[in-house]
């Protein structure tokens, strides 16, 4: 369990033990071809994890309407600081896609599901 650490804000301390608190998915624990539905406030996406957080994600109709092979950074509170090859209930999908410049950044994630393995 995380202990505040005297060096960070108040509101960093408490967004680090929310999401401890409403959880999430460390994307390093999950063997290659295991599936998740995550589910934004505007999208559900659908992702099944390679190696090394990649993964082949859809969901988004300009993003990818279809899987595309993208890069997932982790999860961030809305701002720059990102906790990285996580996915947290409450925070921002990040990711970075092959076609666009720059980071994709969803809307907060409202749920995550474990499904079984992709076909």
């Amino acid at each position: 369990m995380f202990a505040p650490h005297q060096n960070l804000s108040d509101q960093i301390n408490g967004n680090i033990i929310r999401s401890e608190i409403e959880g999430g998915v460390d994307l390093r624990q999950l063997p290659p071809e295991s599936m998740l539905k995550v589910e934004t406030r505007n999208r559900a996406y659908t992702i099944v994890m390679q190696r090394d957080c990649n993964a082949l994600i859809s969901g988004h109709p300009e993003y990818c309407p279809e899987p595309v092979l993208v890069r997932i950074h982790g999860s961030n509170w809305g701002g720059s600081m990102i906790k990285t090859a996580y996915l947290g209930r409450g925070m921002h999908l990040e990711f970075r896609h092959p076609m666009f410049e720059g980071l994709i950044v969803t809307s907060p994630i409202q749920d995550i599901h474990l499904l079984a393995k992709a076909a």
